[in-house]
């Protein structure tokens, strides 16, 4: 994940594949006190963006509803060590927004080193920001998992599939999952549940072909 200055990246994906989780989990374990996670919800504007700033930053006091003072807050907080702003969603954010993230990166000394994450309808949005074009180092498409992943990413995903074959979990994952992380986060919670009600330690290839047939799998993320 890039820690320099700009707008560094703009991602996408399909949903369920866990852009989200991805992005969030790798700035939060590798870059902890870098890390500013904004979740904007449909339609903000810049007050939104700036009171959802001033809180994720970790500014004292209420946001202030002045702009200019609320600014001077949040640049300084900014500017006063290396971070990386994601934004979940960013492609609900209006023109107006974009146009705030414009002001802050050309405003810093250092520029705005934010992520952009987007459903993958969202690309468009993205790439129709004009500011964004000359400012955005990086542009990602995010795929699905594929089968030779999934033994390291379930055994990171819940340490219940560290008990479970390599074989076994990429089977899962073709008959269940199809690569998407949010299948493999509904099938580790039937399986939790099947594991408390049995008693088991550990899932066995019995229990797991039991809690894939109760799950209807003809609806895919």
């Amino acid at each position: 994940m890039p820690t320099g200055s700009g707008v560094s990246c703009a991602c996408w994906a399909t949903p369920g594949l866990g852009k989200t989780f991805a992005v969030h989990h790798t700035a939060h374990t590798r870059f902890p006190q870098a890390h500013v996670p904004l979740r904007l919800g449909a339609r903000p504007g810049p007050a939104d963006l700036r009171a959802h700033l001033h809180h994720a930053l970790g500014i004292h006091g209420t946001a202030l509803a002045e702009p200019a003072a609320a600014d001077a807050l949040i640049r300084r907080a900014l500017g006063a060590a290396p971070r990386i702003v994601v934004v979940d969603e960013a492609d609900r954010m209006p023109e107006p927004c974009f146009e705030y993230l414009r002001f802050l990166h050309d405003d810093l000394p250092d520029g705005l080193c934010a992520v952009l994450i987007a459903g993958q309808r969202g690309e468009e949005a993205l790439r129709a920001q004009q500011m964004l074009l000359t400012r955005t180092t990086t542009w990602l498409t995010l795929q699905p998992l594929d089968r030779g992943q999934v033994p390291r990413a379930a055994a990171v995903l819940h340490p219940l599939w560290q008990t479970v074959a390599p074989d076994q979990l990429r089977s899962l994952d073709g008959h269940f999952a199809h690569g998407s992380l949010r299948r493999w986060a509904l099938l580790t919670h039937h399986v939790q549940r099947a594991l408390t009600a049995t008693g088991a330690a550990c899932p066995d290839p019995g229990l797991l072909r039991r809690v894939v047939a109760r799950i209807d799998t003809s609806r895919r993320p």
